[in-house]
């Protein structure tokens, strides 16, 4: 019960906390000590009314003594303490919202690196304990813990306010929130190493944040984009893996276990993400597939116009990659393959799996069998995760002479 609540307040606490001491670090420390004697007490007092309200007390409690304490150092040791700011920890007020929007920012600042900002982010926002991101993300606990710390103390040094930016800086900075919660969903739907071909946990966290962002920023297209494009993929999830958690590709997937209910949500934000945004069409990509009653049926000259749109305002080879796909059931894989293979000179594709596990496909279908094995075999080698590794090596051993 604990951790659902932790879950459920962190972020608003955290933000909270950052808004009334001015300091990040500080901030998730107070949270961290209220969380502590939340786990002490609860267990025999019972969860209060206001879970909320009772951390945020404890936490201004300890943040009080906290500044006291620096003022009585100060006091003592005039000369080697710096002069404190004390905040009006009274002033906080019960909605903090906008905080929450505030820290979001603040977590994914293009100061950090890509993989800090999403430690940070599940983290601050999420509320995922530094086990748990290590966990997610096949790396050591003690790696994480120095990631996050070094984190903040980089926005500390770099002194970003706590704020939500305006004019031009704004549409920067939100696509790097964007792109942190995308990136948190692909781990989930793709995982890029380990056992597991999914992380559904990922997934959920992903659209949790996703939503929670949506309702905090309504006026933004492409946030609702990104809430769309989540829903849509996120209702596959229990078609992509068998009984065993082996992969289950498109082409193989019972479209009767896709989860309508995330397909209904997902069209209705698609309505409300105006503009073509890279969210809003890679969503309607999403809802092409999602409203097909089967692969054949399903609308590829549309999602091969889609992706050239994509292409084109992105410029990315894996969106390029991607379109050959598309290319490939709307015209054909000879059409397509033409597209892989400019393709394979493409720096940022050098080591990706995905480069010659599509064109083992692309020539599985034009007969070219042979080529075909080598290609799945090379994309087996270069893949880091077991499920998919196995399911490549299947795919090239049924092309055995």
């Amino acid at each position: 019960m604990v951790e659902r609540v932790w879950k459920a307040e962190a972020a608003r606490l955290v933000a909270g906390l950052t808004r009334m001491t001015r300091d990040l670090a500080l901030a998730e420390d107070l949270a961290q000590d209220a969380l502590v004697q939340a786990l002490e007490q609860w267990p025999e007092s019972g969860v209060p009314d206001n879970p909320g309200a009772w951390l945020m007390a404890v936490s201004k409690r300890r943040a009080i003594d906290s500044f006291r304490r620096a003022e009585r150092l100060r006091a003592l040791t005039p000369s080697l303490a710096e002069e404190p700011v004390v905040p009006d920890l009274d002033a906080a007020v019960d909605v903090i919202d906008d905080d929450v929007l505030r820290l979001m920012f603040m977590s994914c600042h293009p100061v950090l690196s890509t993989e800090t900002r999403v430690a940070l982010t599940l983290r601050l926002v999420g509320g995922l304990s530094t086990r748990e991101i290590a966990r997610a993300y096949l790396s050591a606990e003690a790696t994480v813990a120095q990631r996050i710390s070094r984190a903040k103390r980089t926005l500390a040094e770099a002194g970003v306010p706590f704020e939500v930016p305006t004019g031009p800086e704004r549409p920067e900075r939100l696509a790097s929130v964007l792109e942190v919660v995308y990136l948190i969903f692909n781990e989930g739907y793709s995982a890029t190493a380990g056992d597991d071909w999914t992380r559904p946990d990922l997934c959920r966290e992903a659209l949790r944040l996703a939503r929670l962002l949506a309702g905090l920023a309504p006026r933004e297209p492409e946030v609702h984009g990104l809430v769309a494009l989540l829903e849509l993929q996120a209702s596959r999830l229990p078609a992509r893996v068998g009984p065993d958690g082996s992969p289950v590709l498109l082409t193989d997937q019972d479209r009767g276990r896709w989860d309508r209910g995330l397909i209904g949500s997902g069209l209705a934000a698609l309505r409300r993400a105006t503009g073509t945004g890279p969210y809003a069409l890679q969503a309607a990509i999403a809802a092409c597939h999602a409203v097909a009653p089967s692969v054949p049926e399903t609308d590829w000259v549309r999602i091969a116009s889609l992706y050239d749109t994509l292409a084109a305002s992105t410029g990315s080879p894996v969106v390029e990659l991607n379109r050959a796909v598309a290319v490939s059931h709307a015209y054909g894989p000879a059409a397509a393959l033409e597209i892989v293979d400019r393709l394979a000179a493409a720096p940022a594709l050098r080591g990706y799996h995905l480069l010659p596990s599509v064109r083992g496909d692309l020539l599985e279908s034009l007969g070219r069998h042979a080529e075909s094995r080598a290609e799945f075999t090379r994309a087996a080698g270069m893949t880091t995760n077991e499920q998919e590794r196995a399911l490549l090596l299947a795919r090239a051993a049924r092309l055995s002479p």
